[in-house]
């Protein structure tokens, strides 16, 4: 009895090397796809986020009278930021219209000034807390509070998946920033829910995905391995008295991180791209990112995350007009080649683009050469997935500073990418503790007004 136990603990033992692929086990759960409140009008949502914070005027909401009124402080300007400010500062950048839109775009995005017509700009966003912490669950969570569902996990238990041999959710984001997970957990929604992180600085799957790969067996001999844990955890749940959820999904887990090694082998390995496609993307680990979010969308992955940079890279409190031209620059040939991409391959019309901060940046100086967080107004921007592209949405002030108009809280946000994928963020709802929850939590409104009045959907 000794060594048949032995054998079985050995026998999980090489199971779990080979197939703990990210500790996946507990999280790769494949949920069946689940029918949408109404006809969506995306599939999908890949999210670049600029964590940190751009400042809206150096890109796509020109404010002239920041030039008019530099170092001055006029009336309207003295609203509360985290840390002291002085007169306002410039944002010396030139821009021209663009497409058939005639959509204002900043010489700092060339190339992404080609895809005007399809860029669906939001001007007026605000948030509720000028700290990065707060903000990014805000944005993320849809709550300052923690150990709550982030916005992937609540989209990938209101929608499944369509692909059981990958991930639902997954994160792109470089290093290992264990700080951040909170943002992509599923909290009290089921584990498979959680975003699957991967550090896309590296570009082999291998190196990407710690034990992708079972050192001992080759895939004839885990699948033996595999159907024998099966058949043992079977005759364990079918001999309780209630059903045990938590060993049911242990082994449709298993399951997956089994198919997972094959199918992360090829979706994850943009070696296998064309020079040609390389270089429209440039280096650097965020095109590296896009790219790999362009393999997961056409794979049917629900929700892909791309951070640019680790930690906060546009949190420019000092030399802002310095730093702004090397980040714009980093990410405008990729969001380019990216919206291209999708594009030429016909997926641009049911994917949708999301890119934006936590917050915005202040038009007021701090340290006379940067600028502080502002949470009051700041500007984001969609494309694809049934948006309405060429157009912008909201108005802040003269400045940059409060949005007057349209004003758009994330919670309206939020509600209004739900309702692109199929769901009335009202009816998204978990019971948990006493009392339902929802990523909105008790408002938020759809800006109908940047759907595209032809898209099918509610």
């Amino acid at each position: 009895m000794e060594a048949q136990t032995i054998n079985r603990r050995e026998a999980l033992s090489r199971i779990g090397a080979g197939l703990g692929t990210l500790g996946l086990l507990g999280s790769l759960e494949a949920a069946s796809n689940r029918t949408p409140h109404f006809a969506p009008r995306a599939k999908r949502v890949i999210h670049l986020f600029m964590n940190g914070g751009p400042f809206g005027p150096d890109f796509l909401d020109p404010k002239p009278a920041l030039k008019t009124f530099e170092g001055q402080r006029p009336d309207g300007t003295n609203l509360r930021t985290e840390r002291p400010t002085g007169g306002l500062m410039n944002a010396p950048y030139q821009f021209k219209q663009h497409g058939q839109s005639g959509l204002p775009i900043s010489e700092l995005l060339p190339h992404t000034a080609k895809h005007a017509d399809d860029l669906c700009v939001l001007k007026s966003v605000y948030t509720d807390n000028p700290n990065h912490g707060p903000a990014l669950l805000l944005m993320n969570n849809g709550t300052m509070t923690p150990k709550v569902p982030s916005m992937g996990a609540w989209m990938s238990y209101g929608l499944g998946t369509e692909n059981a041999n990958l991930p639902t959710y997954v994160v792109l984001c470089p290093g290992r920033p264990v700080r951040f997970s909170i943002l992509w957990n599923s909290a009290f929604l089921p584990a498979q829910h959680q975003g699957v992180y991967l550090n896309h600085s590296k570009i082999e799957p291998e190196q990407m995905i710690p034990w992708l790969r079972n050192a001992h067996l080759d895939p004839k001999a885990q699948r033996k391995q595999l159907e024998l844990m099966r058949a043992l955890n079977e005759e364990h749940l079918n001999s309780q008295s209630s059903p045990n959820l938590a060993l049911q999904g242990r082994i449709k887990a298993m399951e997956t991180a089994y198919r997972m090694q094959f199918a992360a082998t090829d979706a994850f390995d943009i070696n296998k791209e064309s020079d040609r496609t390389r270089d429209a993307y440039g280096t650097g680990h965020f095109a590296n990112g896009c790219l790999m979010a362009r393999r997961l969308a056409e794979r049917d992955v629900r929700f892909i995350q791309v951070y640019h940079g680790n930690g906060q890279p546009w949190d420019t409190h000092n030399k802002h007009n310095e730093t702004t031209p090397k980040l714009a620059k980093s990410i405008d040939q990729p969001i380019a080649a990216l919206l291209s991409d999708l594009k030429e391959r016909g997926m641009l019309e049911d994917t949708l683009i999301v890119w934006g901060g936590e917050f915005g940046r202040t038009p007021v100086s701090e340290n006379g050469t940067g600028r502080d967080h502002n949470p009051h107004g700041f500007m984001m921007w969609l494309a694809g997935g049934g948006t309405q592209g060429g157009m912008s949405y909201g108005e802040t002030d003269d400045f940059g500073f409060r949005a007057t108009h349209n004003r758009m809280h994330i919670h309206d946000l939020h509600a209004t990418l739900l309702h692109l994928v199929g769901i009335d963020h009202e009816r998204l709802t978990y019971r948990h503790a006493g009392r339902d929850y929802r990523l909105t939590d008790v408002s938020g409104t759809v800006a109908k007004p940047v759907l595209k009045s032809n898209s099918v959907g509610g």
